[in-house]
This record gives C-alpha cells, sequence and structure tokens, in this order.
C-alpha cells in the first residue's frame, strides 16, 4: 500500500462499488489534477493490491448490467468491512500528517531571515489565494457533498491560514524593528 493512489482509489470503491474502467473514469473526475493517474491501467495493479490486502472483493455485476459480449465479464470490485476500517484509519494519519507538516513549515520559515521570510509569506499568501479559486464539477450525489465539505474546508483553512499569514507578519516586522541598524 506504498502507492499514493491506493487509498484514494479504495475511498472511491468505498463510495460506489464498481469495475475497472468506471473506476479510472471517476478518478480522473474526482481528483483531477490534485492526483494524477498517469497511466489508467495501474488501476487494475491497485485493484489487486487492495484484494491482496482484503480491503476490497470482487463481486459479480449488477443485474441490471448487459452481458458482456465476445469477452470475459468485467471484474466488479465493492470494499470490505476491513477495508472501510482501513481507510478510516489511513484518512485519521493523514490529518495527523497534515497538521505536523504545518508545525514543520512554521518552525522552518522562523529560521528564515525576517525579511526573506516576509517575502515568502508574500508569496504562501498568494499561492493561498488562487488555490481559493479552484473547484471541480461535481456528478454524483457523494461528489457534490465532497465539494461542498471540501470547499467548506478550504474557506475555513483560508481564513486561519490568512489570519496566520497576518499574525506572522506582524511578528517579522516587529523582529525587523527590534534589530539593529544595519543588521537583517
Amino acid at each position: 500500500m506504498r502507492s499514493p493512489l491506493a487509498w484514494p482509489l479504495l475511498g472511491l470503491v468505498i463510495e460506489q462499488p464498481s469495475y475497472g474502467y468506471e473506476l479510472v473514469q471517476r478518478f480522473k473526475r474526482v481528483y483531477g489534477e490534485t492526483l494524477a493517474l498517469n497511466i489508467p491501467k495501474n488501476v487494475y495493479r491497485l485493484l489487486d493490491t487492495l484484494q491482496v490486502h482484503e480491503l476490497i472483493e470482487q463481486t459479480p455485476p449488477s443485474a441490471d448490467e448487459p452481458p458482456a459480449r465476445n469477452r470475459l465479464p468485467k471484474p466488479h470490485y465493492r470494499a470490505t468491512e476491513h477495508g472501510v476500517g482501513a481507510y478510516a484509519e489511513w484518512l485519521l494519519a493523514q490529518m495527523e500528517e497534515a497538521r505536523q507538516r504545518q508545525r514543520l513549515f512554521t518552525r522552518q520559515l522562523a529560521m528564515l531571515e525576517p525579511h526573506a521570510a516576509l517575502e515568502l509569506m508574500d508569496r504562501f499568501e498568494e499561492e493561498c489565494l488562487i488555490e481559493a479559486d479552484e473547484s471541480t464539477p461535481a456528478q454524483t450525489e457523494q461528489e457534490v457533498v465532497a465539494e461542498r465539505l471540501a470547499g467548506r474546508d478550504e474557506e475555513l483553512s483560508l481564513g486561519a491560514r490568512l489570519s496566520w499569514i497576518k499574525y506572522a507578519r506582524e511578528e517579522l516586522v516587529e523582529l525587523l524593528s527590534e534589530q539593529p541598524q544595519g543588521s537583517g
């Protein structure tokens, strides 16, 4: 489970059991440029990996799906109970990693000379505002909810980041004002 694509793929299977090609299409639509699927055939390898770890299982196609002509039926996949639990644990670990990355960023920022840190804060603020303007069109009900949740998270996170940027600037400006003239 080292691939950064395996867990997001599991999330799609949890959201809606399906088959490989449809999962490739949803992966591209849901994750877009955030998580690129450069080689769509990798989805089938990842599905095998998820199955080996007993996070998903094969199921027969639904009764309303027409039988495949001149080829084997498409294997369909659904998440196992173990898969849903493992996915939830992975999400919690992602949240902790994000908090740790933010703490690390703030400590590393403090290592810069105040003028350089202020310039970096300007770039960081610009990146935050650009990111806030991006969105992905949703198609399914779960995707609509996911977009609302992501949008609200981004809105609240942006507000917090901008507030933090303002605070960091004030601290850096104060630090600069306390330095003797000619040092920097």
